[in-house]
């Protein structure tokens, strides 16, 4: 009787992934157009918009010519070819006509990260490709020229035209910091009734320079620059980089109990979107103010001793601020994300099978620095959410 009940056991895991597959494949496929608006592919895998890719596949959420999402051409911005060449398609020549039509035949509108590419990472990706050609460099941890980036005009007044048709509007880090233009920026805040301080900040799980690769060379220098030439890190910790440069940093155990920012949502909000109460999170983030107009999905919350709040103090570095904001009403529906949410170490090949989700808590890694967790636990609920209450909208369901 228990080999038998082992032999069932190992033929149902044997078979769990066709019974998956075959389940994601007969369930009932949904049209809702998605524009996406993604500046920062540096490879066709479109690492910045991935995670909302997977969601549309998952959730088999069609184009408005009802075909499958395709996470290599659905969506506008920059398009590299993996070898050096590249395209952008975006809708700055577009007239107001244009725009108008564009924005009647989406469903919603998604901005991921505009931030862009920059030649220094552009040329060191694809060495091949002059002016480098044949030369060995390595600034694609220096600020270098930009290739293609920031909002535009246009790519705001579209976000205004979708407000006034009332169709949902998602944006998250980083839209609006630089390279867009201060005017832009001016505009976005006033139009959605938020603010960017100024900041943006990142978890590191070492700040040893000499360990850490990830560590951007500008960052270092300028940090020298501003504290007297020395770097006395070697723990992990939390790095803040102001828009005129201005670098502070909070190491874990010199200035933190908690080595990396929490995400604490409120319990409307956990049985609202099926989140958690607390969420680490371990990339970049962007540190926001909002207007009461705006409700706070989430916010992150720092853990400094007596030694990092007084450091926060001295650069108006707040202890608490938003994660996740959004404005859910009838006259218009937006949300923003602090923090570059889209951004996950995930697979496509996943999105193809139903009820993953339950299958993939076991393999979590412990680490602070894993990001897979953030994307099952909080940004795939969330938006599965999001985007289930937005189809049922257009469909008055």
């Amino acid at each position: 009787m228990i080999k038998r009940i082992f032999g069932i056991i190992f033929l149902l895991l044997l078979l769990s992934p066709i019974i998956l597959y075959v389940s994601w494949f007969f369930s009932s496929e949904k049209q809702m157009d998605v524009l996406i608006l993604d500046k920062t592919v540096l490879e066709t895998k479109t690492q910045e918009h991935i995670s909302l890719s997977w969601l549309l596949i998952n959730e088999k959420y069609n184009n408005k010519n009802n075909q499958p999402h395709n996470h290599k051409i659905d969506y506008f911005g920059f398009f590299p070819n993996d070898s050096g060449l590249y395209k952008t398609k975006d809708f700055n020549t577009f007239n107001e006509i244009s725009l108008d039509s564009l924005v009647s035949n989406s469903d919603m509108a998604y901005y991921t990260d505009l931030y862009g590419i920059y030649d220094g990472e552009w040329y060191e990706r694809y060495p091949n490709v002059a002016p480098y050609k044949n030369n060995k460099i390595d600034n694609s941890m220096e600020h270098t020229k930009k290739i293609y980036g920031g909002m535009t005009h246009n790519e705001f007044l579209l976000l205004q035209k979708m407000k006034k048709k009332k169709k949902l509007i998602i944006t998250e880090f980083n839209v609006i910091a630089s390279p867009t233009a201060t005017n832009i920026r001016r505009e976005f805040e006033k139009e959605f009734e938020m603010q960017w301080t100024g900041w943006v900040g990142r978890y590191y799980e070492t700040l040893d320079t000499i360990k850490n690769k990830e560590l951007p060379k500008w960052l270092k220098r300028n940090y020298l620059t501003q504290h007297n030439h020395k770097w006395p890190f070697h723990n992990s910790g939390i790095v803040f980089v102001r828009d005129d440069d201005k670098i502070e940093i909070l190491e874990n155990k010199t200035h933190l109990e908690i080595e990396l920012p929490i995400i604490h949502t409120s319990n409307i909000y956990t049985k609202k979107y099926n989140l958690p109460a607390e969420m680490k999170y371990p990339f970049w983030f962007d540190i926001i103010a909002t207007n009461t107009n705006n409700k706070v999905v989430s916010t992150y919350k720092l853990s400094p001793n007596a030694v990092g709040r007084a450091l926060l103090k001295q650069y108006g570095i707040p202890e608490t601020f938003p994660a996740a904001i959004e404005h859910d009403s009838t006259d218009y529906k937006f949300h923003y994300f602090a923090g570059d949410f889209c951004d996950n170490p995930i697979g496509l090949k996943s999105a193809k099978f139903k009820w993953i989700e339950y299958i993939n808590i076991f393999f979590y890694q412990s680490n602070a620095q894993e990001r897979i967790s953030f994307f099952w636990d909080y940004y795939r609920p969330m938006m599965k959410v999001i985007l289930s209450d937005n189809y049922q909208t257009i469909n008055k369901l």
